[in-house]
């Protein structure tokens, strides 16, 4: 199934020589794509070399082996070199496959999370604030960028519902498994007979759509304007900056009043307006593919319980894949990273499966 990977090593030796041509590199944006792509093909090609030199290596041990003159010391040679190069051949094919997955084409996008409080309250709110210090402390470790677009909170501290952006490279391929109903099992403060509560909040990974995807006509939009509420300020009572914004064909309304600037929300609500729209239009495109599939780990149903967190266990179990950690302080302290590449081998591993008995 490699036979035309010499293409991308074509390609690939291509690239380098148009990266060091210096009209390519005073061409900005043609330079930035050429990058884009030598680095999405580097790997592939990298694993190819390594298969195509192991299946040179296991050339040369047969060949010593077959030889009458080899002595007994480099026949032995011959054949340890020869079960190391089966093993990398192995290995580096299976490596390939996955790198020859067909790729989400919003995997390097920004994104958009929309956290709300669901069943149970005050405690469903409460738990809301502790998923978005979950989502903003791992980006933190990822040196990735979060910015609050629209936030209501509780008198107790807990959210209603928040949006922010996290900018960041590969942020959605990394937190858009996170899509669903998380699930909390503990004992709220508020709760004198120390009886365990479950409550919900649901959880919305949107890629950013880049304004050309979504060439929004403004006699598609209703804008409003309105008077900021909550903490924030005399200012709040004053200005009129905060922006709503209609989209009259979906029906679909953003809000944003986190900034004093008028101008400032409704560049970002106009950013969370274009990632609703990109991902309604991707929601049905998997619905309509969706009868071909077995399974999916990420891109189901939005209502789908994908996770729960219980505290008195200290347990969080995710059950999309049946992976259970007892780390529960670490993993809401943004430690992610165990349980996203978990979920990222079972989808490949899916999408493999699939692409075998289809191929």
């Amino acid at each position: 199934m490699f036979e035309n990977l010499a293409v991308f090593e074509n390609r690939y030796e291509e690239l380098n020589l148009k990266l060091y041509d210096p009209t390519v590199a005073a061409d900005r944006d043609l330079y930035r794509t050429l990058m884009k792509e030598h680095k999405e093909i580097t790997p592939i090609v990298e694993t190819y070399r390594a298969l195509k030199k192991a299946e040179a290596d296991i050339e040369d041990a047969l060949l010593l082996m077959d030889d009458p003159d080899c002595d007994r010391e480099l026949r032995q040679m011959a054949v340890e070199t020869l079960n190391e190069a089966r093993r990398v051949v192995d290995q580096k094919a299976e490596e390939l496959k996955l790198l020859l997955l067909p790729k989400d084409p919003n995997d390097e996008k920004n994104v958009i999370v929309e956290i709300r409080g669901g069943a149970g309250g005050e405690e469903a709110a409460l738990f809301a604030y502790n998923l978005y210090r979950m989502y903003n402390m791992y980006a933190e470790k990822r040196g990735w960028k979060t910015e609050i677009v629209s936030l209501n909170e509780t008198e107790l501290g807990g959210f209603k519902e928040v949006s922010f952006t996290i900018d960041g490279e590969g942020a959605y391929s990394r937190l858009k498994f996170e899509s669903g109903v998380h699930r909390v099992q503990r004992v709220p403060e508020t709760e004198t007979q120390g009886r365990i509560h479950t409550s919900t909040t649901t959880v919305a990974v949107l890629p950013e759509a880049d304004e050309v995807e979504f060439e929004l006509d403004p006699k598609d939009l209703k804008i409003d304007t309105f008077r900021s509420s909550g903490a924030g300020g005399q200012h709040i009572n004053k200005t009129s900056s905060a922006i709503r914004i209609t989209h009259l064909p979906t029906g679909t309304v953003v809000e944003c009043q986190d900034e004093r600037s008028q101008y400032k929300n409704k560049d970002k609500a106009m950013r969370v307006l274009r990632a609703r729209l990109l991902d309604a239009k991707i929601e049905a495109q998997n619905q309509a593919i969706a009868a071909d599939r077995k399974s999916q780990v990420g891109t189901g149903d939005r209502s789908e319980r994908i996770r729960t967190y219980n505290y008195p266990q200290l347990r969080v179990t995710d059950h999309r894949i049946g992976l259970t950690l007892y780390r529960l302080a670490d993993v809401l302290n943004g430690d992610l990273d165990e349980v996203i590449d978990a979920l990222i081998t079972a989808d490949r591993a899916e999408k493999l499966k699939e692409s075998m008995e289809n191929g």
